[in-house]
């Protein structure tokens, strides 16, 4: 079955842990096993695959754990640098924090999405 990273939080949560699940039982493992093996406790790891909040130490643990810490390259590539950028510019520059944007009316949008639904 295929767990989709979509709709609420709460959701995307859920979805998470049953693909941990997933991975855990394609390895035979019991919910202890791959605690013992991730250096994290079995309740977190049953928390993880319901749904639950857990640390982001502890997802990444379990992700190292299960060989596939790689699969968050995915997620949150680096950015890419043009190389015509390097030679007019020399070393790319970073930058360190967000500028701040007024708002009108003060609240933020009553939702929010990457923009690449479609």
């Amino acid at each position: 079955m295929i767990y989709k990273l979509a709709g609420s939080n709460e959701k995307v949560l859920d979805a998470l842990g049953r693909r941990v699940e997933c991975l855990r039982l394609d390895r035979n493992w019991t919910q202890g096993q791959l605690a013992r093996e991730a250096g994290v406790s079995r309740p977190t790891v049953e928390r993880m695959e319901a749904g639950a909040s857990t640390s982001m130490t502890s997802f990444v643990r379990v992700l190292r754990a299960l060989g596939r810490l790689e699969a968050l390259e995915n997620v949150l590539p680096v950015p890419d640098v043009r190389p015509m950028d390097v030679l007019r510019e020399g070393a790319p520059k970073r930058r360190k924090r967000a500028r701040r944007v007024a708002r009108s009316g003060g609240d933020l949008p009553a939702t929010w999405s990457w923009g690449d639904e479609d």
